[in-house]
């Protein structure tokens, strides 16, 4: 995210929270594997996957703020 907020246009920015939303699933992803491999807890699991969906969600939402804002 922080290299594309440096681009010179929101469509390149766009880009780079498109590949923060990937790595978000990407994270969910490994946390399956963790807890099925019972590298963490129940618990530590539903935390932690909360949170990455949380981010997910938050990303989608300025990604579509932002599409939403080029279109005027």
């Amino acid at each position: 995210m922080a290299e594309g907020f440096e681009r010179n246009t929101d469509k390149e920015f766009i880009y780079f929270l498109y590949v923060a939303k990937a790595s978000a699933g990407e994270v969910r992803s490994q946390l399956y594997l963790a807890f099925d491999l019972d590298y963490i807890t129940k618990e530590e699991f539903e935390k932690l996957l909360e949170s990455v969906t949380e981010i997910s969600k938050l990303l989608s939402g300025f990604i579509k703020y932002l599409e939403s804002s080029r279109k005027v």
